[in-house]
């Protein structure tokens, strides 16, 4: 059970925080003792997921990092380990992009979870690629993958008692909805940003529906836009683009993830869709380059169930 040392938190139908744009993972988790709790973060060997993973084992939970390299992941299981004194920190190999690696995966997993973050990602990759079922890349290892894994530790969640999933996602979805008559790209021509954009609007979509169907056994999902952050991310975009004072650090940019994943503020809240530590406005067009909100179509209840059935069809 997550608790803070010292204050009382209460639930209410808010999800409003005291925290912004600038929080740090530290500064969002101040008090919050996450001892006798696991946490899955897929991704955490670069970037905005070893923070992820860093900032939960600071305050106690046992984590596990979910990468492809396993080599690397055991330095930075080891980095971990010795900046937060917390030993239990711990690797498993897991490709996004391979089905039979995330049913490995997750039906290795023994014991509850308590916080699923589905961190790992690709974007823009310069020409379109498929995995060997013919999924388009960035769909499958940013979507399809994390629902696998969501769906095949679906028990590890129900025996948490009031796990959450979070869902990393981008204000790239601004861009385009899940497009059901061509999730690969057999007619439509393809586009890095498109498909990166799509696959984005897909994951917060997941956190809809996984919110509908599971918060009976407790479990609540939500979506999140870590910011702008310098990482390997946009290794096929030149670089970040974004304007400096938009930028965030690592720091900055995985506190949202860390708050939503572990604040008791937060306690009970799903379906939503998170940035700069707080909940996003609705927007009904796309806003001007850079800017905020979350669209309409990311959060529609029957895209979220579509996308699911879809997704299963897609597995089977």
């Amino acid at each position: 059970m997550v608790t803070v040392r010292g204050i009382v938190a209460t639930m209410t139908e808010s999800s409003h925080t005291p925290f912004g744009f600038a929080s740090t993972t530290d500064e969002v988790l101040a008090g919050v003792d996450l001892s006798g709790t696991r946490a899955l973060v897929t991704g955490a060997s670069s970037g905005v997921g070893i923070e992820t993973a860093r900032a939960l084992a600071a305050a106690g939970a046992d984590v596990v990092l979910g990468v492809r390299n396993v080599d690397a992941g055991r330095r930075t299981a080891a980095r971990i380990s010795e900046s937060t004194g917390n030993p239990a920190v711990s690797v498993g190999h897991l490709d996004l992009a391979d089905v039979g690696s995330v049913r490995a995966f997750a039906g290795a997993w023994d014991g509850p979870l308590h916080m699923l973050v589905n961190n790992a990602g690709i974007m823009a990759l310069p020409e379109l690629t498929r995995t060997p079922q013919g999924r388009e890349m960035q769909f499958a290892v940013n979507f399809l993958g994390h629902f696998a894994l969501t769906l095949g530790l679906h028990g590890a969640l129900a025996r948490a008692e009031g796990a959450r999933v979070v869902s990393v996602s981008s204000n790239a979805h601004l861009y385009a909805p899940v497009v059901f008559d061509d999730l690969d790209y057999r007619f439509r021509l393809y586009h890095p940003i498109g498909a990166y954009a799509e696959s984005k609007t897909a994951v917060v979509l997941l956190a809809v529906e996984a919110t509908r169907r599971w918060s009976g056994e407790g479990i609540v999902a939500n979506a999140v836009h870590p910011g702008a952050i310098a990482t390997n991310l946009q290794k096929h975009t030149g670089g970040l683009q974004t304007p400096p004072e938009r930028r965030k650090s690592v720091e900055q940019g995985a506190a949202t993830s860390v708050l939503v994943a572990a604040s008791p503020l937060l306690a009970g809240v799903g379906g939503r869709y998170f940035e700069d530590c707080a909940e996003s406005q609705v927007v009904h067009e796309r806003p001007p380059l850079f800017g905020g909100g979350v669209a309409p179509f990311a959060l529609d209840p029957a895209n979220a169930e579509r996308l699911w059935e879809t997704a299963l069809t897609l597995l089977a």
